[in-house]
């Protein structure tokens, strides 16, 4: 099935990376003028088979996008009893311009799902830095009976992002997971990041931060 999927805004507390210090580097709202490079160092999942996921950078560095064109979970009727769990996890090398570091501000997950009564389905995802001591987690559930677009948003306050370390390269992990549970229902059930038309786009909305001088 093809189905695509815009996805714009939110997650954000992600990882454990050295955060800079209060008052040692000063916030921009407005990005720095140089561009973001962002390559992927390695895909790998059952939601995103190779060729299947892609990255862009956004003309004005405020944002990425990772654009999946197979992710979908399926459960109960026929299913293959492997299909009711997918995943994806992207390894991503960022180059960002001198002098600055930047935290993942928002995402917007967007999908369809077709949940009988008695199912339900699960959207999570996870983030961090190469090398951070811990994870953080965001899920959302959906129970049937649904036929319809989902969203899910997350976001997190400025005071509570975490920011690239300075001066050094660490790459960025993206965790996404999507779930369907076949429950009480007889019937076949689905949740997939996708819609009608297209690919999904999940987008990644950056805040920056100028590091502190040497």
């Amino acid at each position: 099935m093809a189905a695509g999927l815009l996805v714009g805004g939110a997650i954000a507390a992600l990882l454990a990376a050295a955060v800079p210090a209060q008052g040692a580097g000063s916030s921009f709202e407005d990005p720095p003028p140089d561009k973001i490079v962002i390559k992927v160092a390695t895909v790998n999942g059952s939601g995103c088979p190779a060729g299947t996921a892609a990255v862009a950078v956004s003309g004005d560095n405020t944002a990425f996008t990772v654009t999946y064109s197979d992710y979908l979970a399926q459960a109960g009727g026929n299913s293959d009893p492997t299909a009711f769990r997918k995943n994806c996890q992207l390894n991503l090398l960022v180059h960002v311009p001198a002098g600055f570091t930047y935290a993942i501000a928002s995402v917007d997950y967007r999908g369809f799902a077709a949940l009988q009564r008695g199912a339900s389905g699960v959207q999570r995802a996870s983030y961090y830095f190469q090398g951070s001591p811990s994870t953080a987690f965001r899920t959302h559930t959906y129970n049937g009976p649904l036929n319809d677009n989902w969203q899910a948003t997350d976001t997190t306050d400025w005071a509570q992002l975490v920011w690239a370390p300075c001066g050094v390269q660490r790459n960025f992990n993206i965790n996404t997971e999507l779930r369907a549970n076949a429950g009480t229902s007889t019937g076949t059930s689905f949740m997939a990041m996708d819609s009608t038309d297209g690919d999904i786009d999940t987008i990644y909305h950056l805040a920056w931060q100028q590091c502190p001088a040497k």
